[in-house]
């Protein structure tokens, strides 16, 4: 799916560097009906080869795969942090080089945490805007921003803002997952997202799944020949263009330029809003799953019924999948992502997400109860900490969802 140029782009379009020509949605995604030619790489102004050196900001859990698989796909890769041990580690174990300062790069990723650091359950992204600062005042003009973390809806516009417009900016959320690293790494299928066409394009040439070679036209007509891609071996039926066109070039004396790129199939979106969605959304869902899971269990516990054969036999249905419930709903991802969520409106606010939240409260509450106790049946749980233990028979699900 094409996005459609939205309403708010053209303002947008117009905060652009004065350098850069405007160009419409149709021009900026490559498809089978349109596709990019050398052309229009000149009429964009965009340089296909301008993407060398990059720094990944933030060399945690999310960062240091990232600087890994950049380097490994030829880029002259950088990494930054605000832990100089952190660094150091990724330089001697990696070969991903120190960065000092960011004025000299041609891609920026931004992979900072985006919670509390007195609690990770919490969303904040005070890290992050202080880390934009720094950009701002040393990046040179023209350097394409992609934020990696997860940010609440609104972000991306305010980093193209405090950047006063001069780089490219798009969100392209991380969908890895350590234990399946193989599968569900850095290279699976992402959203990409710009805060204008052009950042859009450019986050497209950077991330694109596929090598595309640039073979330039004899002469300025629109007969120039379209690009010749090389699909990698990895790619996604999902693509947004699997191969632009087939045909080659016919002189094997024409000059030809290589977009390098990362060869992660991308999914872009309309807007940058819809691509800061996309990730707290991914994970709020994921979070009611399991809070559906949770208060399954406790109602099978203060009903007598085996919550494993229930799970077993609704799960033979071919359109459900109950999770199975585990030590509560955790890890940095899914509750700050679920609050970030439910903070991302000031008209509405999502009330199956607060309940599911609730339900997880009372989850820990029975298996923090159980443990105590150092029992593996059904125990009951306090109203709150101040009153009385309810009776066993009144088990769990006799508190009341406000």
């Amino acid at each position: 799916m094409i996005p459609v140029k939205s309403e708010n782009d053209q303002s947008l379009d117009d905060m652009r560097l004065g350098t850069q020509g405007q160009f419409s949605y149709s021009d900026s995604v490559l498809s089978n009906s349109k596709p990019l030619t050398y052309d229009k790489l000149i009429v964009q102004q965009v340089n296909p080869n301008k993407y060398e050196k990059v720094v990944i900001i933030g060399l945690g859990q999310l960062g240091l795969p990232v600087a890994k698989y950049v380097k490994e796909h030829g880029f002259d890769t950088y990494g930054y942090d605000i832990n100089q041990k952190t660094m150091q580690s990724a330089e001697t174990n990696y070969g991903i080089k120190q960065a000092t300062n960011f004025g000299d790069f041609d891609v920026l990723i931004i992979c900072v945490s985006t919670h509390r650091p007195d609690d990770m359950f919490t969303p904040q992204v005070d890290g992050l805007m202080s880390v934009v600062e720094k950009i701002s005042r040393e990046a040179k003009t023209g350097a394409l921003i992609s934020i990696e973390s997860t940010i609440p809806k609104g972000t991306s516009k305010k980093v193209f803002e405090k950047v006063d417009h001069r780089l490219h900016v798009v969100h392209a959320p991380h969908r890895w997952y350590a234990l399946e690293e193989e599968v569900h790494g850095v290279n699976q299928l992402r959203i990409v997202g710009g805060v204008s066409n052009c950042c859009l394009q450019h986050g497209l040439n950077f991330y694109d799944g596929r090598e595309v070679t640039v073979l330039p036209s004899s002469s300025s007509s629109s007969s120039s020949p379209p690009l010749q891609q090389t699909t990698p071996q990895k790619t996604s039926s999902t693509t947004i263009a699997e191969t632009a066109a087939s045909s080659k070039a016919t002189s094997t004396s024409s000059a030809s330029a290589v977009i390098k790129s990362l060869s992660i199939p991308m999914h872009p979106v309309s807007s940058v809003e819809v691509a800061e969605l996309t990730k707290i959304v991914e994970n709020a869902h994921r979070y009611l799953q399991i809070a559906f899971a949770e208060e399954l269990y406790l109602y099978c516990k203060s009903n007598s019924i085996s919550f494993a054969e229930l799970r077993e036999s609704l799960n033979t249905k071919w359109n459900v999948e109950v999770l199975e419930p585990r030590d509560g709903i955790g890890g940095h991802c899914l509750p700050k992502d679920t609050k970030m969520f439910i903070n991302s409106s000031k008209t509405i606010r999502s009330k199956i997400l607060q309940a599911a939240m609730e339900i997880d409260e009372e989850y820990r509450e029975y298996i923090q109860s159980r443990e105590k106790r150092g029992q593996t049946g059904s125990v009951s749980i306090t109203r709150d900490k101040k009153t009385q233990e309810l009776e066993p028979n009144q088990l769990l699900c006799s508190k009341k969802i406000k």
